[in-house]
């Protein structure tokens, strides 16, 4: 049996952490062969909640699940952590413009970056889910210097799950022939999910599908699927984005398969496909041994370049608005 690792999630007591603290201590995200600690942080307001799952969690009696921490306190939450999911962040409330859910969430995560790079295990990764998740993972690298920041991500697994869903039930196919997907860019109303690429049971997704198609029903279902999921629920996603969540870390640590490739939010630091430098945007990556790679040589025509630049000008001004949150590190 190999030695516990520790996991931090944030916000555990919400809908998303109690659909995701389960499935981590069942050996989904990980592995059946990787006993856990799971480190569940939350505000003090939410303490009981959180004293409810834990003895859940108890009740289930999972082999891997070696001790349960909860706490308020960052520094607790974050000691040796080897892997933190970031899911607690201040919800968007009715009228409230981006640019100042933006602002508020800066706090949080900057704080939260500052804990990370003070306890957390040097090789630690990170996952921000909650949003703006691109913006968030900018300010918590920025904040964790000492940290590696390609060990910083944010969250583009359900727009990817989402979009590979559309075209299975287009083309009566099952999802699991739906490959080579993409989602570029932000995770927002400006993504671009992208069938250039894409293969369904390897022919070409242009070939089964119009360009009609995806312009006018594909692309727009994908980049609003959230709010149609609000309007239908009264609620926000859950279940699917803790399962985007374990998706996401259970490729980044134990790799993507051989004829695959996935979507993930990182650091543009080598400028990849034209992408300014100092952003966490989504591109293609496959996994291996615990690394993400960028999956190089794609075409891009001009019209799929226009869309790339739409969504990245978006997060240069996200990241505008947060620039005093990145110079805390400094």
């Amino acid at each position: 049996m190999k030695s516990p690792v520790h996991i931090t999630v944030t916000g555990a007591a919400g809908n998303i952490g109690y659909a995701l603290v389960f499935r981590i201590a069942s050996g989904q995200m990980l592995g059946k062969d990787q006993p856990v600690i799971l480190r569940l942080l939350e505000i003090p307001q939410s303490a009981a909640a959180l004293s409810g799952i834990a003895m859940e969690l108890e009740d289930c009696a999972f082999p891997l699940l070696q001790d349960i921490v909860l706490t308020d306190d960052l520094s607790v939450g974050f000691h040796d952590s080897n892997y933190a999911i970031l899911v607690g962040a201040k919800p968007r409330t009715k009228d409230m413009q981006r640019s100042d859910l933006i602002a508020d969430n800066a706090k949080i995560f900057a704080a939260q970056g500052r804990a990370i790079n003070e306890h957390a295990a040097r090789d630690i990764r990170v996952l921000v889910v909650g949003n703006p998740a691109n913006s968030n993972a900018l300010i918590t690298a920025a904040n964790a210097p000492n940290i590696n920041r390609q060990h910083f991500t944010a969250m583009m697994r359900l727009d990817h799950n989402r979009a590979k869903t559309q075209v299975a039930l287009k083309t009566r196919h099952p999802v699991a022939d739906v490959k080579h997907m993409t989602v570029w860019g932000n995770h927002s109303s400006t993504q671009f999910p992208d069938l250039g690429h894409c293969l369904v049971g390897g022919t070409p997704a242009f070939d089964l599908v119009s360009r009609d198609w995806a312009e006018d029903y594909f692309i727009p279902a994908v980049q609003h699927r959230g709010t149609a999921i609000i309007e239908a629920r009264g609620a926000s996603s859950a279940a699917s984005a803790a399962n985007a969540a374990i998706d996401h870390m259970r490729d980044w640590v134990l790799g993507t398969k051989e004829d695959d490739w996935t979507s993930m939010a990182i650091p543009s630091d080598e400028g990849h496909y034209g992408v300014k430098e100092g952003l966490i945007f989504s591109y293609p990556v496959t996994c291996s041994n615990g690394q993400y790679h960028i999956v190089t040589g794609l075409e891009v025509d001009d019209d799929m370049q226009n869309k790339m630049n739409t969504t990245e000008q978006e997060l240069s001004q996200e990241r505008d608005i947060i620039s005093d949150f990145l110079k805390l590190s400094n």
